[in-house]
């Protein structure tokens, strides 16, 4: 569709989009400390930093926000051109997209002034909003380059990132609250859920798309580097999140070669 068919609900809708993304922006400058704030190392008492869980990335992988903000940006300021206004791909995940990034900015401001267990439920509520957004993007026919890029590519690219940091999350977590003669367990337990999420990275990579992917194995990259160079260490979980990146990698090489083959 094109401008001349495009309706009043679509330019709320592309206002929406700015406006969440500016919302997100704030907060993450409010939740990183930026205005004065705690570091997010520091939040909670420290439960979020590198070395406060087994299952914690290292400091690098946080580095991927950057990718994942500079996308979310230039979708904002895409979608809100005229020329995508009455975009029926718009209309079907732009306040999908918005609604993540509320979640997003919500994480962090969750995180500098509420509680560990919220901060659980607020990186849930993402994960699920993200998985339905990306599920119904790559369902959806794309409308050239840019569009496959900015959509499937950033929110990809986000959902890979947040699966792994709610696992990281909710170990935060538990970690306070569980006895510490659990943590005689904690290799155990840390295999058990990086098999589990190498299964859902599978799952994710057999659709041929690399953005999560590509997130996920830089997470459990940067996850094996913690347990295997930095505390608390641990080559069970050090070297299951090798074998999980390496699976899920596989995975999508694989797939996208079959995808091309049929092409």
């Amino acid at each position: 569709m094109n401008v001349a068919t495009s309706r009043s609900s679509d330019l709320t809708r592309q206002i929406a989009v700015l406006a969440a993304t500016g919302f997100m922006l704030v907060a993450a400058m409010v939740g990183t400390g930026l205005f004065g704030g705690t570091a997010v190392q520091d939040l909670q008492d420290g439960a979020l930093d590198a070395d406060a869980s087994y299952l914690a990335p290292a400091r690098q992988a946080f580095s991927i926000w950057s990718a994942v903000y500079l996308g979310l940006i230039s979708y904002a300021v895409w979608q809100a051109l005229p020329g995508q206004r009455g975009s029926e791909r718009q209309r079907r995940l732009g306040w999908l997209i918005a609604l993540t990034e509320v979640l997003n900015g919500l994480w962090l401001v969750s995180a500098q002034f509420t509680t560990l267990p919220l901060t659980v439920l607020v990186i849930v509520l993402l994960l699920v909003a993200l998985a339905i957004t990306w599920r119904r993007a790559i369902t959806q026919p794309r409308e050239g380059a840019v569009s496959a890029v900015l959509i499937d590519g950033v929110t990809g690219l986000h959902l890979g990132w947040v699966t792994l940091a709610t696992v990281a999350n909710t170990a935060a977590w538990l970690t306070r609250i569980l006895p510490a003669g659990a943590e005689e367990a904690a290799d155990v337990w840390g295999v058990v859920v990086l098999i589990a999420v190498a299964a859902i990275g599978c799952g994710i990579a057999w659709f041929g798309r690399v953005a999560p992917s590509l997130a996920l194995c830089w997470g459990l990259s940067w996850l094996a580097v913690g347990r295997l160079t930095d505390q608390p260490h641990s080559t069970a979980i050090g070297t299951a999140a090798v074998c999980a990146a390496a699976l899920i990698a596989l995975v999508t090489v694989v797939r996208v070669v079959q995808r091309l083959r049929r092409r």
